[in-house]
């Protein structure tokens, strides 16, 4: 290379002095604009970008409930299967009851909801008290004590969440996006009526925090153009719609607008975590022999254990004696005493009476149906959940037989008395929720017939469930 000063086209025009000033300016400033350069990269690379990227956890979530100062008292036992002191949340009443014990952290704190009087409500027959509770999707974003939400859940206070599970499928969402998610009536009559568009007020549903942060500033104004509407989720609704956004279906809600013994859509639940739970006081009791809050807190016992499994629908079928077996996990487990297609499998019984019978879509469901047998003999046998462990083997689960005393049973299941369900905790990751599959299972017996143990697994790649 060259010396610089030798350069016969720069001599011609500078100096050398001159020239070499000239050259080391331009070096300085490169050597100034290529560190300054790295700088900036070194500061955007070092961002602080682990909170929005965290997975969605239960403290991104903000919990708004409905109540009142004479159904709380009763209702908080629910309330208390599936809250624990580190959620956020508030329950919104119209008064305070007496003698409540703010430091108990077993129950979501109390929130006295404001005055609603100056809103016109014009439903002949109906509850102004809708307005109130409406309003809880604009005072729970408006109390301004809660960091880092990503959703806002809403429900009433007989409403059971499972919120591992909703964590899990709100996940499956950017809650920077707008969302409003939800699930609409079992009962083809209610839908019919209030909307499929419509995410059920019971039943429970999510709101995105960046839809929230803007329903809240225009609610007021909106809900004045719905005086004539009947329900609280029924104004919600309006107003979303009013900002453009539609319902995103999530089928784990459960509004349970039904009466009597929900068996059947307990043990058919769709290929969903369950979310929620509803009406408790309507239905019977989902354990035979126990009342209802002891029922729940059983049925939480498999929740706490799995949650991601619980109610989830696992169907096998027994080569040795002809059977089908279908697993409504951590609740029971049904045995048909000859072979049964999947998709009839699948159908919800109707062991249940719709909500209303004196409607005119009265017995019509928004899922598919099937009648019960006439005959109790030609049902399958049941066996419900009795106890739960969970060890490095897995989660291992009894179920035991309910009553029954049918003279033309097969031998072999006049003799079974307990099936054992094994199953390694479930775990699912964002495409398995996306695009979820049934999982398979294996049949096993014992020797002296009274036992009968399943194996559940992940299905093989082309794996088929159905008699061989």
């Amino acid at each position: 290379m060259k010396p610089f000063h030798k350069t016969k086209p720069l001599t011609k025009l500078i100096p050398v002095s001159s020239s070499f000033f000239a050259i080391s300016l331009f070096m300085f400033i490169s050597i100034l604009f290529f560190t300054s350069k790295i700088v900036i990269l070194n500061i955007c690379s070092s961002s602080p970008q682990a909170t929005e990227s965290d997975p969605t956890d239960v403290n991104h979530l903000v919990f708004g409930i409905a109540s009142t100062r004479n159904s709380w008292p009763n209702r908080k036992q629910y309330a208390k299967l599936w809250w624990n002191k580190k959620m956020n949340g508030c329950v919104f009443m119209d008064n305070l009851p007496p003698e409540e014990n703010d430091s108990d952290d077993s129950v979501p704190p109390l929130c006295v909801s404001e005055d609603t009087s100056k809103f016109r409500y014009s439903y002949k027959g109906g509850l102004r008290s809708a307005i109130r509770v409406a309003r809880v999707v604009k005072e729970i974003v408006g109390l301004n004590n809660h960091s880092n939400v990503r959703w806002y859940v809403f429900g009433d206070d007989d409403t059971i969440f499972f919120p591992e599970n909703l964590v899990k499928t709100l996940s499956k969402y950017d809650h920077n996006l707008w969302y409003y998610v939800g699930a609409y009536s079992e009962n083809y009559e209610g839908s019919h009526t209030f909307g499929f568009g419509m995410a059920f007020g019971g039943g429970g549903f999510a709101i995105s925090a960046s839809l929230a942060n803007v329903l809240s500033k225009v609610f007021d104004s909106c809900i004045e153009r719905y005086s004539h509407l009947y329900g609280s989720d029924a104004r919600v609704f309006s107003c979303i719609s009013e900002l453009g956004v539609g319902l995103t279906y999530e089928p784990g809600f459960h509004q349970v607008d039904l009466r009597g013994n929900i068996f059947g859509l307990l043990a058919a639940h769709p290929l969903s975590p369950v979310l929620s739970l509803h009406h408790p006081d309507a239905t019977e009791s989902i354990f035979p022999h126990k009342t209802t809050s002891k029922s729940l807190q059983h049925l939480f016992k498999a929740a706490n254990a799995d949650s991601q499994r619980i109610l989830q629908q696992t169907v096998c079928y027994d080569k040795q004696f002809s059977r089908t077996i279908s697993v409504s996990w951590g609740y029971a487990v049904q045995v048909f005493q000859s072979n049964e297609l999947l998709p009839d499998v699948m159908r919800v019984q109707e062991t249940f009476k719709p909500w209303k019978e004196n409607l005119a879509y009265a017995g019509i469901y928004t899922f598919s149906t099937t009648k019960i047998h006439q005959d109790p003999c030609e049902r399958p046998a049941i066996f419900y959940l009795n106890n739960i462990s969970s060890g490095k083997d897995g989660v291992i689960s009894n179920y035991m037989k309910s009553f029954r005393d049918c003279s033309h049973d097969k031998i072999s299941l006049k003799n079974l008395e307990v099936v054992k369900v094994v199953t390694n905790k479930l775990e699912l990751d964002t495409k398995q929720l996306q695009s979820p599959r049934r999982q398979c299972c294996d049949v096993l017996h014992s020797n002296s017939g009274q036992l009968m143990e399943i194996a559940i697994r992940e299905c093989k790649y082309e794996e088929l469930i159905y008699m061989h």
